[in-house]
Order: structure tokens, then sequence, then C-alpha cells
């Protein structure tokens, strides 16, 4: 443990992907008296300072190493990097849409770290059940088009992370994982979309992106730091392969707005009265558009369509026919209803 967290702080030499194994060994095995303030250390240490390219590379190979992955299915993931201004829950609105107009969609998410509600949060008040293996992953996809993934995609040795520091929470020192969580998770999906609220960690972003990811990744920016598309500033998509492409909203005829027209409800039921009326384009204009540019990405980002003009006329079509709330409906479990 102790080589890893010199080499974080000290900044001589990157971590190697043995030493990140070892690490984790440790953790596993009970790692010592000790193992609470090393674990403590080594998370601090992330936020302190965000680690060079290759050290960051050997973390995500080496949990890479450490389980199976899951046959690859046709379909896409949309994923935020958490932080930046608080917003309703635009990306699993997007995917709700997006599978509506045909997109097959593998969802991935987390609890809130600095939002009210995060998407598992939102699914859990919708009644949403989660699927919880990737065998149920492909059934949910066959009979829906559309999968929200538990916290099985991810590594388990981040769930050993977190007792090990217990009682501090991962909350509080979990976010260089949630932020670079996108690139963690087994999500059997061929693309990913994943937005970015710090601009900072758009270079190490890309280089995981390019280096240590097996599908394909778009990750999208803006000048706001919201961790989605917006439909009222200019986006830039950053591809896998180097190359970038600014969405300028305005092209596409979509109306201006503000980040209040995208501000989140309260908790519980407010959140819920909130999220299914947009899923019926009942909201501010900005934010159903902003709906509807999400969820066309996830159209053209699959190779359903390739136009982003006729993408989004098919979106909003879809909203306006409720087709993305009925398939809300068929989704939710009367038992997680009920006890919501």
């Amino acid at each position: 443990m102790h080589e890893v967290i010199g080499a974080l702080l000290g900044g001589e030499g990157s971590v190697t992907i043995d030493m990140w194994h070892s690490f984790w060994d440790c953790l596993h095995e009970g790692g010592g008296p000790d193992r609470c303030e090393r674990a403590v250390a080594m998370l601090a240490s992330l936020i302190m300072c965000v680690p060079d390219k290759a050290s960051v590379g050997a973390l995500v190979a080496s949990l890479d190493a450490r389980r199976e992955h899951p046959p690859e299915q046709d379909a896409v993931n949309i994923v935020g990097t958490g932080g930046g201004p608080r917003t309703f829950n635009m990306s699993t609105a997007a995917a709700f849409l997006a599978a509506a107009i045909g997109v097959r969609v593998v969802k991935s998410g987390a609890r809130a770290y600095t939002s009210r509600l995060g998407s598992i949060d939102v699914l859990e008040l919708l009644g949403v059940p989660l699927v919880r293996s990737h065998e149920a992953t492909a059934d949910a996809l066959d009979r829906h088009g559309i999968a929200f993934a538990g916290s099985f995609v991810y590594p388990p040795e981040l769930t050993v992370l977190a007792k090990s520091i217990l009682p501090v929470e991962m909350k509080t020192l979990g976010r260089f994982f949630n932020s670079s969580g996108p690139f963690l998770a087994a999500v059997p999906a061929r693309c990913q979309v994943t937005g970015v609220s710090d601009p900072s960690m758009l270079p190490l972003l890309q280089h995981l992106a390019e280096n240590h990811c097996r599908r394909t990744v778009w990750l999208c920016s803006n000048g706001l730091g919201v961790d989605e598309l917006v439909s009222f500033d200019e986006n830039v998509i950053h591809r896998d392969d180097g190359s970038a492409t600014r969405l300028d909203p305005s092209l596409l005829g979509l109306s201006p707005g503000s980040l209040a027209d995208l501000r989140p409800a309260g908790g519980g039921d407010e959140a819920v009265r909130q999220f299914t009326a947009l899923l019926c384009g009942d909201g501010p204009t900005a934010a159903v558009e902003s709906i509807c540019l999400n969820a066309a990405s996830l159209a053209v980002a699959s190779g359903l369509e390739p136009d982003w003009g006729e993408a989004l006329r098919e979106a909003r079509c879809a909203l306006d026919g409720g087709r993305p709330l009925a398939l809300l409906e068929r989704l939710r479990s009367p038992e997680l209803v009920a006890s919501a």
C-alpha cells in the first residue's frame, strides 16, 4: 500500500499495474491495523492532485484484469462524471427517450455525490428496478430495449475500498473514483457518451478513452460545466480518435435558455413529478430540448440515425407522443413503487 501512496504523493515515478495489484491484494487480505489510514491517504492524494496518465491507466488496467468482461451488446451507454451545476437527471431522461426511438441503451450510474439525486436515486423513486447480472441486462435489452445496470458492473475492489475507510464515507473522499467511474464500469455497450463537467479532467479522460476503454467513447463538454449536452450553449464532442466536433444548438434550431431551466426539483414526490412531466415534454423549453439533444446524441453515436437534425426530430416526436413515459410505465415494479 505504501508504494502506491508514496508515488501518488511524492510525484516521483508512476504507479505501475503491479503496485496497484499489490494495493488491492492488501485490501482484500485486511491490510493490517493501519489499512483504514492508508486507504484514506490514497483517496485523499487523488483529491489533492490528479495523478499522471500512466498511473491512472495502470489503475484502470489493474481493475480490468481482476474481473470478467461481458459479451458486447449492440447498445450505447450514457453516463456523466458528476459535478458542475445542479440539474435534473438529464442523462436518465435521455436514456428513456433514446430507447423510445429505437436506440438500445444500457445506462450505468450511481447515487448522488454532488447533486441532490443521482441516476440510481431517481430510478429508485420511480420504482424502476436495476438489472443485477449481465444475463439480466441482455434479457432487458431484448424485452424493452433498455437496461439500467446495478452496482455489479463496477469492480468489487471499490466496495472493499469503501468498507476499508469506514466510518469515513466514499461520498467524502471518493470524488476521483466518481469522476472516473464511466471508465470503471464493465458495461456491455458498443459505445458510450460521457458528459464531463470539469474541463481540466478532459486530457486524462481522453487518454483513458483512447487507451483503456473497450468501447467507442464520446466525451462531451460545454462552457457551463454541465455534464450533459445542453440545448442553449455550444457543446464540444471529443472522440476517442482524437477528433472534436463543435455542436452549435442554434444551427439545429434549438431555443435560447439558461441553467435555471434545468434546475432540479426537491426530493421525493417533487422529483418524480418533474421527471415524469419532462418525459411528456411538459417543462421549460430548454429542459425538454436538452433531453432531446442528449437522446439524439445516442442515436447518432450508435449509428441508428447519422443526421443530428433528423435524430432531434425523431426524439421530439417520441416525446410529444408520450412514448418514453409509456416505456417508464412498462418498466416500473409495483412493489418498488409502493415502497418509494
